[in-house]
């Protein structure tokens, strides 16, 4: 059992972490979830023992190993599968010692020893984790001074599973991952037989790996019961439960403030006055739930294109004379949401550069509308961003000769407005460098945009703000993703990069993780007629489905719109009738009974605009659903 008592931490004068508290559970498998910047991190590295909390304790049973990856990949001429044997650190040492030891007392002790924790099948074990996370038998054997540095991390993943910690502590673990090395990770998990605290922005990875979430929030802990779906259904019902109490108070608040108005200055109530006045006084507000109203992504819709965007016909791309994929038959439509699965180091990148036209062909034809603008979004656009510089001089740079109130128009699409605009890049959250990254290369209303891991420095609300964006764009979408539900919500078309070229994958997400599972196509889903999914019309019906939408977006826009405008002049009218020395010019010469007849008809123009607003609402949600 671990347990959190009063842990607060205080960072550059500033509390991240609040006296916070929380009991976990023995064995138990624990998301820790909460807001880009609320903490998480700090909090793993208190438990980890690598920052001293400045009040609080951290305790577990004695003895307990605790399990942590440090931010810097392993390297040298060490392979990965020595790397992994070598996490075992008492095996190692006992090996070691049964070649050097003469002792035949102590030599039979360091074997008995070596048979209880099974120290011969520590070889298969280790080979066993290193495929499950996408190193064959071969890559196994290399240097590791030959991987980059997101496959070194995998290998500082693979060592920290197979030393089998009694508290298990990961932070982002598929950030470096690809979907089918993820799926891997989420059966090796749901199996590990001790405690897991990890740290994920995945809806269904915590979903499928957890069965609790812990959530950090205003530097204070709270524990629920379930996955992440459960989470938010509890959220949900006490969010309306504190917007009900606080809705309470404040009707109680202004019935004791009118009470102490109207008999205060009567002396025979003046008595009873006072005393509401103290209760008055006693009331504390209740907190409301905390809320980033700055989450914002909403690109700009390009002018029409005639499909197609591009078509591939037998081609071939690669670097130097070696092509990485060939026979490429592909088309993109400019309705097209298309995501792009398989292994990492199968070409998912190598496609989308040529798409970009990054890269050229090398064989084949490749043919793209001449007008098409394309935004390519790469998590090393977001690492390259000049930290010293701020958003506005970033969109500034790259609009060039268009308007200041154009370019905050661009960056306040993505919620840089205000001071957040002029704040330095390295002051930032990892997701709001993502947010700018992505206003960067949308700045010209792009007709397709390609995305290679747009999540990875996400929280899961901002995913979510994310998604509903992609959904409200009308370009073309290309996206390369290992977030299960990101692609659920997106994609209409599965294109599978593997074996040197890329083909329609015909099925759904759930399919291809049947087909990843199993290693064959016997899990692809059927319709009733025993044919396979008609993409053609499953596209339109997307497609459809979106245009539908945008049009009820535009008339909510609309509504609220109208209704700002007619709430404004009934206040106006309001004022006049109350108090007409400040009422504005136009409502000043009006009597008594014409402002009351205008203020009726402005009533009865609300209504309408609250109908249409309510009607484009619910049926914008039940497209949504």
């Amino acid at each position: 059992m671990l347990n959190l008592s009063g842990i607060t931490v205080r960072l550059g004068g500033r509390t991240i972490i609040d006296d916070a508290t929380a009991t976990l559970p023995p064995r138990g498998r624990i998301g820790l979830i909460g807001r880009n910047g609320a903490g998480k991190s700090t909090l793993v590295r208190v438990i980890a023992g690598m920052l001293e909390a400045d009040g609080g304790e951290v305790s577990m049973p004695r003895g307990s190993r605790i399990g942590y990856i440090a931010q810097e990949a392993p390297g040298g001429d060490a392979t990965p599968f020595e790397t992994v044997l070598a996490a075992d650190t008492e095996r190692a040492a006992l090996m070691a010692e049964s070649e050097t030891c003469h002792d035949a007392h102590r030599l039979a002790e360091v074997h008995e020893r070596l048979i209880a924790i099974d120290a011969h099948t520590a070889p298969s074990r280790a080979a066993r984790i290193l495929v499950g996370l996408g190193f064959d038998e071969e890559a196994q054997h290399f240097p590791l001074e030959r991987f980059s540095g997101g496959w070194r991390m995998r290998v500082a993943l693979a060592a920290l599973l197979f030393s089998q910690p009694d508290l298990l502590l990961l932070d982002e673990p598929s950030n470096h991952l690809d979907l089918e090395a993820v799926l891997w990770l989420e059966d090796f998990l749901r199996s590990y037989p001790a405690t897991i605290l990890l740290v994920s922005h995945e809806r269904d990875f915590l979903n499928n790996v957890v069965d609790h979430i812990l959530h950090l929030s205003g530097g204070k802990l709270t524990l629920y019961p379930g996955g992440y779906d459960a989470f938010e259904r509890q959220r949900a019902e006490r969010q309306a439960q504190i917007a009900s109490a606080r809705a309470k108070q404040q009707a109680e608040r202004e019935r004791l403030r009118d009470y102490v108005a109207r008999n205060s200055a009567r002396a025979s109530t003046a008595k009873q006055a006072q005393s509401r006045a103290k209760a008055l006084a006693r009331l504390q507000p209740i907190a409301e739930m905390i809320d980033d109203p700055s989450l914002s992504f909403d690109f700009p819709n390009p002018d029409e294109l005639r499909p197609p965007l591009i078509t591939l016909d037998l081609a071939s791309v690669g670097y130097g004379e070696k092509p990485v994929l060939s026979r490429l038959n592909l088309r993109l439509d400019p309705d097209d949401r298309i995501a792009l699965l398989g292994r990492n180091g199968n070409g998912k990148t190598t496609l989308a550069r040529l798409l970009a036209a990054q890269l050229k062909p090398m064989d084949g034809a490749m043919n793209a509308s001449g007008r098409m603008r394309v935004g390519y979004f790469t998590q090393y656009q977001v690492e390259e961003l000049d930290r010293s510089e701020t958003p506005l001089q970033h969109m500034t740079v790259q609009m060039k000769g268009a308007s200041p109130a154009a370019v905050r128009g661009q960056l306040g699409r993505f919620g840089f407005s205000g001071a957040k605009a002029t704040t330095e890049v390295g002051k930032l959250s990892g997701g709001e460098r993502a947010r700018l990254a992505l206003a960067l290369i949308t700045r010209d209303a792009p007709h397709m945009l390609i995305l290679d891991e747009p999540t990875n420095h996400l929280d899961v609300d901002a995913r979510e703000a994310l998604i509903q964006a992609l959904n409200a764009y009308s370009g073309a979408v290309v996206i390369v993703s290992h977030d299960r539900h990101m692609l659920e919500m997106t994609a209409d078309r599965l294109v599978l990069v593997d074996g040197g070229t890329a083909r329609e994958f015909d099925g759904s997400i759930d399919d291809y993780i049947g087909f990843v599972l199993t290693g064959d196509g016997a899990s692809m889903r059927k319709n009733e007629g025993g044919r396979g999914v008609n993409r053609k019309d499953q596209r339109k019906a997307a497609a459809e489905a979106r245009e539908k939408g945008q049009e009820l977006r535009k008339r909510t826009r609309s509504a609220e719109a109208e209704l700002e405008k007619l709430q404004t002049m009934r206040k106006a009218i309001d004022q006049a009738m109350f108090d007409p020395k400040s009422a504005e010019a136009s409502f000043a010469e009006l009597t008594m009974t014409e402002l009351m007849k205008r203020r009726a008809e402005i009533e009865t123009r609300i209504e309408g605009a609250e109908a249409a607003w309510l009607e484009a609402s619910e049926a914008l949600e039940a497209i949504a659903v």
